[in-house]
């Protein structure tokens, strides 16, 4: 049986995209800026199936209703788009606690578009695998690239893609993954998105906000200038998350230790350590450092919450 197999990084969104102005074509109202994380990876086998429908496996075992849903879909899309009338078995090894906030989706949506590119031999370059995988996940676009990574957010289907940022590869960047939770979060994050953007009265002011961040980032990227990235990213960051809190009704992905550990992140600021937080839609944190700083960092970190899970993440590679 042919089989291909390829692996895909996780990426943390350090310029956050929230909202979709298109939810069929995963558009986003915004840019964003990532960096690929090297620790934290899916890697996803397909081949040809005989039977009437596909099959779906996550580590090892078949997957969840849920999960084999939403992979199906992506699946029929796909068929779809390049007149392929077979079905597929798909075999997903997720090395990342899967929906809890620490962007399973993206390495995973980047994984089986590449994965399928080869199977189906379509021969699409990273800019055309980007938009593939941005069809089964928003920021699986991102995951197609090593490093720092933009994804342009585009008008249409042809123009929302993303491309790596070059110049920043020798930044001494390292990030502490604090991991307080592994189970599914309650709200999605499509329908957090969907909720804030129809409900949070500041909305409006948010492409703002990022096209002022991202500018900012890509400066302070530009001039290597780590402590920057770090306050940019813990600004943007939070103010993501303040459309939570101010949709109707109110939600919020923090827990009390998220809560807590931002402040504990401030303490270990006046230490003189480097260290800004940023978080996605779940409680868990990443904490920006540097190669010098890190350890501590962690050490710290491990003493005053010794049941979290702290791992230290490098810059992760392009999609193989």
């Amino acid at each position: 049986m042919t089989n291909t197999t390829t692996t895909a990084h996780t990426n943390i969104a350090l310029i956050k995209y929230w909202g979709k102005k298109d939810a069929q074509l995963r558009l986003p109202y915004t840019d964003s800026l990532s960096l690929t994380l090297d620790g934290y990876y899916t890697t996803t086998t397909t081949a040809f199936s005989d039977a009437t429908h596909d099959q779906i496996y996550l580590n090892k075992q078949l997957a969840s209703t849920k999960f084999a849903q939403r992979t199906k879909n992506y699946l029929d899309l796909v068929r779809q788009k390049y007149q392929v009338e077979q079905h597929f078995i798909v075999q997903t090894d997720n090395f990342v606690p899967t929906a809890a906030g620490l962007a399973s989706s993206a390495s995973g949506f980047a994984a089986l578009a590449g994965s399928l590119n080869k199977l189906l031999n379509l021969d699409l370059d990273n800019t055309q695998l980007s938009r593939l995988a941005r069809l089964g996940s928003g920021s699986a676009a991102r995951s197609i690239f090593g490093g720092f990574v933009r994804w342009y957010h585009g008008n249409d289907d042809e123009t929302s893609y993303a491309a790596p940022i070059n110049n920043a590869n020798d930044i001494p960047i390292r990030l502490l993954s604090v991991v307080f939770d592994t189970n599914t979060k309650k709200t999605t994050s499509t329908t957090g998105m969907e909720h804030a953007v129809q409900t949070s009265p500041y909305f409006v002011t948010w492409p703002q906000i990022v096209q002022q961040d991202l500018q900012q980032m890509l400066h302070a990227l530009d001039q290597k200038d780590l402590k920057l990235v770090g306050q940019i990213a813990e600004n943007n960051a939070l103010a993501m998350h303040a459309l939570n809190w101010t949709a109707r009704p109110a939600f919020s992905y923090f827990s009390a230790d998220t809560t807590d550990l931002l402040a504990f992140i401030r303490r270990l600021r006046q230490q003189g350590l480097l260290a800004y937080a940023t978080i996605d839609a779940g409680p868990n944190v990443k904490i920006i450092s540097s190669t010098d700083d890190i350890s501590v960092v962690q050490q710290q970190i491990s003493q005053h919450y010794p049941s979290a899970q702290t791992t230290i993440l490098k810059p992760g590679t392009a999609i193989h």
